[in-house]
């Protein structure tokens, strides 16, 4: 297979999609976490992180000549499902649910550098930016649930 630019949009859209649902969800999951200072602010940090990936994501679709996803999609609707069920069963199962997107977000990025339809431009952002801080929140969300 050869690359795609439409294909690589849509490719790009997709991870654009899942980081707009990311900051739906932290910023849900931060309100739980108010009177924890650490972790609210670790929460917070992840948050912002996801807000600039998003940012680096509609940047890259525009490069490319298309249009950025403005919502979150399926993605969307899956991550306030998960976070109701957190909800109903507290703080820590609120972080487990978070680890569980960061972990579906991971798998998203992998599977991109694995697409021969997407730009060798678009493997290098999602290497060298966007996966190395998915595993990073992982490594956070690990310690703080410790901490919960």
């Amino acid at each position: 297979m050869s690359v795609d630019i439409h294909h690589c949009i849509n490719t790009c859209n997709g991870l654009l999609r899942g980081e707009r649902s990311a900051v739906d969800t932290y910023g849900k999951v931060l309100e739980k976490y108010r009177d924890k200072i650490e972790v609210s602010r670790e929460l917070e940090r992840i948050r912002d992180e996801h807000v600039s990936a998003v940012h680096v994501l509609e940047e890259n679709v525009r490069s490319m000549g298309g249009e950025p996803a403005s919502d979150s999609g399926t993605w969307g609707l899956f991550a306030t499902a998960i976070q109701a069920s957190a909800n109903l069963l507290g703080a820590g199962s609120a972080l487990e649910s978070l680890k569980s997107g960061e972990s579906a977000g991971q798998g998203d990025y992998e599977k991109s550098l694995e697409d021969e339809g997407v730009m060798p431009e678009c493997k290098e952002m999602i290497r060298s930016q966007l996966l190395p801080l998915v595993m990073a929140h992982i490594s956070t969300l690990d310690r703080l649930q410790k901490l919960t």
